[in-house]
This record gives structure tokens, C-alpha cells and sequence, in this order.
């Protein structure tokens, strides 16, 4: 059941996806704004996540919302632990503000959705430009972030197993360090009924939690983007305490007189 349940959830998005695609590319020819091309992407993302809770029995709870920034103009960096596809549609379906992707330029192959990614004022990379690379991602960041858009990031880089802690790279914490914006780590534990890389998905409930607004100046990357790390990887524990192994008790070495 849980293999058709994916099957039919895998049909509806590669269906649904095409005529929100072709919407996005007609407002961009027609020289409509990105905000308003963002508001489509947005909804078909949101409706991806409803079919998910349609189909496939995945829903979510979402804690820690207060502690997002609410002035109109204030950026933000947003720092997700990064387990499966379903926190990419996730994020811009409960976030109150517009959000940017900074992501390969190798996704935007993809048809249909790489087309739409494309039309959105996002931020692609190419890796192999290395420094270069960076500081595109800096010049597009502090021009998104001056906006009021908040800028998004998977510090680990690439998805990883429930349970399991990816290497934090420190480049989403540079970017907050010479832009001035401060950062705002989030826990998400998709993997229960998301795999990474499995194709059916199970039904079940995916825990997010917004963490506290950490300001960035001042700061040095490296051990500012450990705090976030800190943050994370104990909030996943409480939040999905039977991925991870028990921490064995420290044995006191009473003995008796």
C-alpha cells in the first residue's frame, strides 16, 4: 500500500508541476514581478506538501515559530538540518516570508522544476568556480537579504541518513558574518517518513523546530556555525530520540566500605 500510496504522490507532482512551470515562465516573458513568481512556486509547493498528507499519510508540527524575526525588512539566514526532499517543499510552505535557495546550477536541468527554480531570484552556484562561487553567493545574498528576503541553506550540504550527522560546512556562516545577518537554525526530522534515498514513503508525523535567532557580528564562522550545529543535533535527539543510540551512564565508581 505504501509503495502505491508514493506511486500515485510521485504521478501528482510530476503532473501538477507543469502547468505551474509554464504559469511562472509566462509571468516572467510578461515582466511580472518576483514576488509574484515566487507566491506560484509557493503554492504548488504547498499543495506538494498537502498531497504528501493526501496520499502518503505524511503530516507535520511546527514549534519555535516565534523565534523568526517579524520586522518587514529584517534577513535572516535560515540553517536546516537536511534529511530529505520533503523539507525543500516544506520551508517556503510554512515561512512568512519569501525565501531563497542557494543551490547547484546542475538542478536547474531538471525540467520543469529546475525551469521554475530558475525564474526565481534564487541564488545558483556553479562548485567547481570554488572562490568564486562564494563570493557570488555573498553579492546575491546581501542583495536578497537588504530585501527583506531570507536566504536558506542545508549547512550539511547534502542529505543524510536519520540518525546520522553530516559534515557542517562553514560557508552559510560566512555568508551571515559579511552580510551582518543573523542566523536561525532549524531541526527537521523528515527521514521518519521521507528516506533519503528510499522511494516509498511512510505515513507519520515530521517534526520542525525553529530554533533562537543567533546574531552573527562579531563572530567567527567556524565556531559560530558549531553553535548551530549544537543546536541541531540536540534538538533532533529529543526530537527522534529512537535514531540515535543511548548515551551509556557514566558509572559513578561507588564502592562499598
Amino acid at each position: 500500500m505504501s509503495l502505491l500510496r508514493s506511486v500515485i504522490h510521485m504521478l501528482w507532482m510530476g503532473i501538477t508541476v507543469i502547468p505551474y512551470t509554464l504559469l511562472i515562465l509566462l509571468v516572467r516573458v510578461c515582466g511580472g514581478s518576483p514576488a509574484l513568481r515566487w507566491a506560484i512556486a509557493r503554492a504548488w509547493l504547498t499543495l506538494s506538501v498537502d498531497s504528501a498528507g493526501w496520499f502518503c499519510g505524511i503530516k507535520y508540527r511546527v514549534q519555535g515559530m516565534e523565534n523568526l524575526p517579524t520586522g518587514a525588512e529584517q534577513g535572516v539566514v535560515l540553517l536546516c538540518k537536511h534529511q530529505s526532499t520533503y523539507e525543500t517543499f516544506l520551508m517556503p510552505a510554512i515561512m512568512p516570508r519569501s525565501l531563497a535557495y542557494v543551490f547547484k546550477k546542475e538542478l536547474l536541468n531538471i525540467p520543469f522544476f529546475g525551469w521554475s527554480i530558475g525564474s526565481l531570484d534564487m541564488i545558483h552556484i556553479d562548485r567547481k568556480q570554488g572562490s568564486r562561487a562564494f563570493h557570488k553567493m555573498v553579492e546575491q545574498g546581501k542583495r536578497l537579504l537588504a530585501q527583506g528576503i531570507w536566504v536558506i541553506m542545508f549547512p550539511e550540504g547534502t542529505r543524510v541518513e536519520r540518525g546520522q550527522v553530516g559534515e557542517y560546512k562553514t560557508g552559510a556562516t560566512r555568508l551571515a558574518i559579511m552580510t551582518g545577518a543573523p542566523v536561525v537554525p532549524i531541526a527537521v526530522t523528515s527521514a521518519k517518513c521521507w528516506p533519503r534515498k528510499s522511494f516509498i514513503k511512510k505515513p507519520g508525523v515530521v517534526d520542525v523546530s525553529v530554533g533562537p535567532m543567533i546574531q552573527s557580528a562579531g563572530r567567527k564562522h567556524d565556531e559560530l556555525m558549531q553553535e548551530v550545529q549544537d543546536w541541531i543535533e540536540a534538538e533532533m535527539r529529543r526530537l527522534d530520540p529512537e535514531a540515535y543510540p543511548a548515551v551509556p551512564a557514566i558509572s559513578t565508581g561507588s564502592t562499598q566500605a
